[in-house]
């Protein structure tokens, strides 16, 4: 689960966005879990929430450099 940045890095754009979907529904998917008590591992929470940021950043940066291209 938790990505590596520099292997990220050379995803595509819509790798990334496919990536942060699976990521954003696993995210919403444990905290139902953890609603309902069902949770085991709480910390992947928080591996989630800053994966979906990298993947974020990544994405922002990508754009850019190709709008400046």
């Amino acid at each position: 689960m938790a990505s590596n940045t520099k292997d990220l890095r050379e995803n595509s754009v819509a790798e990334l966005e496919k990536q942060l979907r699976d990521h954003r529904q696993e995210l919403l998917d444990s905290r139902l879990k953890k609603q309902t008590g069902q949770l085991e591992r709480p910390h992947l929470l928080r591996e989630l929430r800053r994966s979906i940021a990298r993947i974020e950043t990544l994405v922002c940066e990508k754009k850019r450099s190709a709008a400046a291209a």
